[in-house]
């Protein structure tokens, strides 16, 4: 396939970048940066790699970047640029849907504050004590359910590095609601009840930066299983049901 990255100097990005490569297809990186992707790819991945060097909110070369592309997958930005990272985003997104040689096939990267939590009719970036800028991955999903496209939307929590990982897991792949046992009685918590029980939790939803980056690769086909849902992974321990 052919697969284009927003940000593929970041720490996700530059993972989808080498593991497309790995798989054969053929990418192309849409940074700022061109000598940074080179000393992270080294001379021969890159010389594999169709590297187009622009600011993500110029629509003109966003456009022709997506031009023939198969599949995008969105992740550049971060919650922290606030207006500017909505801006990126609903960028990409319009040039996306005005290009007609594009495939329409679009993975984002939100984070879990984006899934639902069972029982409480809410979602984490909603609660108190969430980082507000956090509000922005909300903006952004809310602007990708606005569009036609055949998007997925990946809510890990926090990402480590693969040597972090337990001996002995199994990544649990969940749509729209958190990954991890949430109890039928935090629908009797208070608002603020619910985030500190989430709080106490973070560590269950951390998960490897490659294996995060080997699920959107490993879903990109038009029509999937995950057309329009938000994903969200975390690991099990194979004694676990």
């Amino acid at each position: 396939m052919k697969i284009i990255v927003f940000g593929a100097t970041g720490n996700t990005g530059k993972r989808v970048l080498a593991q497309g490569l790995k798989m054969g297809h053929e990418m192309t990186a849409y940074v700022r940066n061109a000598a940074k992707l080179h000393d992270q790819l080294g001379e021969h991945s890159a010389k594999n790699v169709k590297v187009v060097v622009n600011d993500m909110l110029d629509p003109s070369s966003v456009g022709e970047a997506l031009a023939h592309q198969d599949a995008a997958i969105i992740a550049a930005g971060h919650a922290g640029q606030g207006e500017e990272f909505v801006r990126i985003v609903d960028n990409i997104i319009s040039q996306c849907e005005s290009q007609p040689y594009f495939a329409g096939r679009v993975w984002m990267m939100g984070g879990a504050g984006l899934l639902d939590i069972p029982y409480a009719n809410t979602i984490g970036n909603n609660l108190p004590g969430f980082p507000p800028e956090y509000s922005t991955h909300n903006r952004n999903f809310d602007r990708l359910q606005q569009t036609e496209l055949d998007w997925s939307v990946m809510c890990p929590g926090a990402m480590i590095e693969s040597s972090e990982l337990p001996g002995s897991v199994h990544l649990h792949v969940t749509t729209e609601i958190l990954p991890i046992p949430i109890p039928e009685t935090i629908k009797e918590f208070s608002e603020a009840a619910i985030a500190g029980h989430l709080f106490s939790r973070f560590q269950e939803l951390n998960v490897a930066y490659d294996d995060v980056a080997q699920w959107m690769l490993d879903h990109l086909e038009l029509g999937g299983a995950f057309k329009r849902k938000r994903v969200g992974l975390a690991y099990q321990s194979h004694t676990e049901n």
